[in-house]
């Protein structure tokens, strides 16, 4: 053993002896006694850490096969930005097992002599304080640079680590950049340390966005950027049915329970449902009011998945899990009065018109005249206020109605369908699966 690493271990029992050592910082300090206390790792072992077979392999990655799927854009992303420098990616699971990698082929055989490779286990019982293992125990990411590793034998690695959480708040796993160059400085490895927690995070975003895909996702953050953007997924009834590791810490903080199953969004936001009308569009961006101190936050509403059991192409899949939290304008500037459109007053008449008439034929004439305007300035002004054509804010709010009578009566679809403005059910079933993606009928099972 070189002189560096018998200088390390008589660091290690130095610090584990109650003493302080310059590398031992209070989280290096704690898993350091978790290490030895524990899980009785040796740091002057030589033993090479373990990799596992491919056979081996295969029952872990299958279990793990969405957290991989979720990874694979992120990883080959933050691949392109740390290949230069030599480093290795390792995504692991919840246990410390690399499950994904990217690196060098060229240079597989010295990353697998380190265990920095595919299949290695670097959990805290296995190899003491490292970047995966103990961002795994601590749940949060982690830097450990050469000598802060517990084993003497990693002195010459740099690791960062990042927990990924689920929507419900589980632990599925830790991505890891790890350089096995001695020559690295601490204060490069941390900012590295920094694009593994941001490719994290966005890693987080997609898995939460393929688990919650039948649910409204609500991306939201402070808009001055005083704090973290979160992830809330809520379904039809806006119950609140999944949170990011953030929202939950932020709903405890405000004495809420996440994990309550009639926990409403409206319990954290002000209640401003006409973000949450139009089902049929795209990402629908707008503002969040905090209930707590009525701040706006900026807000990217993302609509259910349109279909049950229909084919997407992979491009419209990797569209819908892409991520948003990097795109939320956060410090953004007020923004400037709309032009045009028409006066709150008179808009708040239509609607009320709109909303009473719906078993009936609402004409433009109607509308128009409603609203003291010619048809063609009206259609202009009406598009102009809620960015959508009169006819198609009817549509919606005949659907709206539909859903709700769906949900909350026993009326067979044809009664409905007179309800809510339709010909007929044919016209009505026809209209609802364009707009909500199924059937009157598969709604009302759902």
């Amino acid at each position: 053993m070189t002189k560096a690493g018998v200088h390390h271990i008589d660091q290690v029992l130095a610090v584990l002896d109650g003493g302080r050592g310059p590398s031992a910082d209070g989280l290096v300090w704690t898993s350091w006694k978790r290490s030895a206390d524990a899980y009785g790792v040796d740091p002057g072992s030589s033993a090479a850490p373990r990799i596992l077979t491919t056979s081996e392999l295969r029952q872990s990655q299958d279990a793990a096969e969405q957290l991989i799927q979720a990874a694979r854009p992120e990883l080959d992303h933050l691949y392109k930005i740390v290949r230069p420098a030599h480093y290795v990616i390792l995504l692991c699971d919840k246990d410390g097992l690399v499950i994904e990698h990217r690196g060098e082929e060229a240079e597989a055989a010295q990353f697998r002599r380190w265990g920095t490779w595919l299949g290695g286990v670097w959990s805290e019982e296995a190899e003491g304080t490292n970047g995966i293992g103990t961002a795994l125990a601590e749940g949060r990411p982690v830097t450990v640079h050469r000598s802060q590793h517990f084993r003497a034998r990693h002195i010459d690695l740099s690791c960062s680590g990042a927990p990924i959480f689920d929507g419900h708040g589980e632990l599925r796993g830790v991505l890891d950049v790890s350089s096995i160059d001695p020559t690295l400085s601490e204060h490069s490895h941390a900012m590295t340390g920094a694009l593994t927690a941001a490719a994290a995070r966005a890693i987080e975003e997609r898995l939460f966005r393929k688990q919650f895909h039948r649910a409204w996702i609500v991306a939201t953050g402070p808009a001055d950027g005083s704090g973290q953007a979160m992830l809330i997924a809520v379904d039809q009834g806006l119950r609140i049915v999944g949170a990011g590791w953030y929202a939950r810490r932020m709903f405890r903080r405000s004495g809420l329970d996440p994990s309550d199953a009639t926990l409403s969004l409206w319990s954290v936001f002000e209640r401003n449902e006409t973000l949450f009308r139009h089902v049929d569009r795209g990402d629908i961006r707008g503002d969040l009011r905090r209930v707590e101190t009525g701040a706006a936050w900026p807000a990217i509403i993302t609509p259910p998945e349109p279909s049950l059991g229909r084919w997407s192409p992979p491009a419209s899949e990797e569209l819908r899990l892409r991520p948003r939290l990097d795109t939320l304008m956060l410090g953004r500037p007020e923004p400037e009065p709309a032009r045009g459109g028409l006066a709150p007053a008179t808009l708040r008449r239509i609607r009320e018109y709109v909303d009473s008439h719906l078993d009936q034929n609402i004409d433009l004439g109607s509308l128009a005249a409603t609203a003291a305007l010619s048809p063609y300035h009206f259609a202009r002004s009406f598009k102009q206020s809620e960015g959508v054509t009169p006819h198609g804010y009817i549509l919606e709010r005949r659907i709206a109605k539909a859903r709700k009578l769906l949900t909350e009566t026993n009326l067979g679809q044809s009664e409905i369908a007179l309800a809510t403005g339709f010909a007929d059910q044919s016209h009505f079933a026809r209209r609802f699966r364009q707009a909500v993606g199924v059937s009157p009928g598969q709604f009302r099972k759902l």
